[in-house]
């Protein structure tokens, strides 16, 4: 069975390694997900330290960083909606 696994490994890894050579992908899409990411965290620092409701405490770890990097902006709106309605 572990046999099964690391094929299925190798040869997603080569299909992988064939794609990003012959696509010419690059790395440019590192540069852009560093930036969102980068964008998400901050989005949730200004919530925790605008002072606009002091108890209003999002923790800034990789799921909440996750949550605001998928959805956005609302995703912001619902972290913090969880916050006040649940916790």
């Amino acid at each position: 069975m572990r046999l099964l696994f690391t094929a299925i490994l190798v040869v997603a890894l080569i299909l992988i390694i064939y794609i990003w050579i012959t696509r010419k992908l690059g790395f440019a899409w590192l540069t852009r997900l560093g930036m969102h990411i980068v964008v998400a965290a901050l989005a949730i620092y200004i919530v925790n330290f605008s002072g606009v409701m002091p108890e209003l405490y999002v923790p800034l770890n990789p799921i909440t960083v996750s949550t605001v990097l998928l959805l956005g902006l609302p995703g912001v709106a619902l972290l913090v909606g969880i916050k006040l309605t649940l916790v």
